[in-house]
């Protein structure tokens, strides 16, 4: 038993063993780009990607609403006078709101 452990740690004593284990503490553990920090820029492009998910579906959506807008000059009227509260010349709006 005690040869085995013995053996073990005689590996250790190369230099190149000693100096590979220490590169890969150090990559691991201490250096600027270590897995902690490889860990957070994963999520946060996770999250960036899911966030330019969203926003180009709301373009695609804004560009159909366009799309409807300009063939149909009612439907444009009525955009208009839901959403911007514009009115006509001669007539009086009044905003109803629920309590």
């Amino acid at each position: 038993m005690k040869t085995k452990i013995f053996r073990f740690f005689l590996r250790f004593r190369n230099f190149y063993v000693l100096f590979a284990a220490f590169f890969v503490l150090w990559m691991a553990f201490f250096d600027s780009n270590n897995v902690y920090e490889q860990y957070l820029l994963q999520k946060k492009l996770k999250d960036l990607e899911q966030e330019k998910e969203f926003y180009q579906q709301g373009i695609e959506q804004l560009k159909k609403d366009i799309k409807e807008l300009s063939s149909s000059p009612e439907l444009f009227e009525k955009f208009a006078r839901e959403k911007y509260m514009m009115k006509k010349p001669e007539e009086d709006v009044y905003i109803l709101e629920k309590e």
